[in-house]
């Protein structure tokens, strides 16, 4: 088998990405793999990590990026905070070009070529609390998540925990462990308020944020995830919050999930079933979370309206 096989295939189960000691294992010298460099072929994504077959990319991959920085700061590099919730796929924290990484003082000197999109942190991990994501050594979810909700916002803290719970990368149980990691530290207090209102029913955070905005309105949803049945038992659809003594359901349209055609349609024929079988629907989307005052008014007029029918 010729190097450059050999080469892609390492790169093929890692983000399109190996590192300088991998590629001359395979074959090449420094000479070569700087040629296919100067040629395009491959791009140095950090130092001592290239991207291989790069002329086929459009830029490069987010997660290839990731990788190539902490591999680019040793064995002992770990991704965390922000960094580490995009690897575990952790819905919160808003997009970022940053990547976050923890490393030993003596590797943050040594290495000291410019990087950027890297920021640095030297904090205390316990070996416990990292795990390999892929490949690439990160913090677990549930040490990334109480890292977090010390620096997080209301909304961003609760949609992560949401997320975490909803995906069962946080379950019960860990919300005790959390709780301890953040003991004593900057932010605790806020952090353990942003526990106490985390739900895992939520699918989004878009629902999360939907929520928040309700109870911060003093008209918080009775019950997530709503099914709504008509007198035989038929589920006639799923309200993402309801409030069942006014049969109201509200759906949080999240672009993504909601904007292709057939999810139009379905989203209107689940809707009409529900207005037939006397359930008002109430529809928000992620501007209206950013207008405080607009999703719980449009919850409480609702409400009248029910009570006057």
């Amino acid at each position: 088998m010729d190097a450059l096989t050999v080469v892609r295939r390492v790169a093929a189960t890692q983000d399109g990405v190996v590192t300088l000691g991998q590629a001359r294992t395979a074959g090449f010298s420094v000479h070569e793999v700087h040629r296919l460099c100067r040629a395009g072929r491959w791009r140095a994504v950090a130092r001592g990590a290239y991207l291989v077959d790069a002329d086929l990319h459009d830029g490069v991959p987010r997660r290839a990026q990731i990788r190539a920085a902490v591999a680019s700061f040793g064995p002992s590099a770990a991704a965390v905070l922000s960094t580490a919730a995009e690897l575990h796929r952790l819905a919160g924290p808003g997009p970022t070009d940053e990547i976050h990484l923890s490393v030993p003082s003596c590797a943050a000197k040594s290495n000291r070529r410019d990087h950027p999109q890297v920021t640095l942190h030297q904090l205390v991990i316990d070996p416990r609390h990292l795990v390999q994501v892929n490949g690439v050594p990160a913090t677990g979810p549930v040490r990334t998540v109480a890292d977090l909700i010390l620096r997080l916002d209301r909304y961003s803290a609760v949609c992560l925990l949401d997320s975490g719970l909803n995906q069962r990368l946080v379950v019960a149980d860990d919300l005790s462990e959390i709780q301890r990691l953040i003991r004593g530290r900057r932010g605790a207090v806020a952090a353990r308020n942003h526990l106490a209102e985390a739900d895992g029913r939520a699918q989004s955070p878009l629902e999360t944020r939907t929520r928040l905005c309700c109870v911060d309105g003093k008209v918080p949803p009775d019950v997530l995830q709503l099914e709504v049945r008509d007198h035989d038992g038929y589920l006639l659809g799923v309200g993402d919050l309801g409030w069942r003594r006014h049969r109201i359901v509200a759906e949080a349209d999240g672009r993504d999930v909601h904007s292709t055609p057939d999810a139009v349609f379905a989203d209107r024929r689940r809707q009409n079933r529900m207005l037939n079988a006397g359930w008002t629907v109430l529809r928000f989307t992620w501007a209206d979370t950013l207008r405080p005052d607009y999703i719980p008014w449009t919850v409480r007029q609702a409400m009248r309206a029910a009570q006057r029918g």
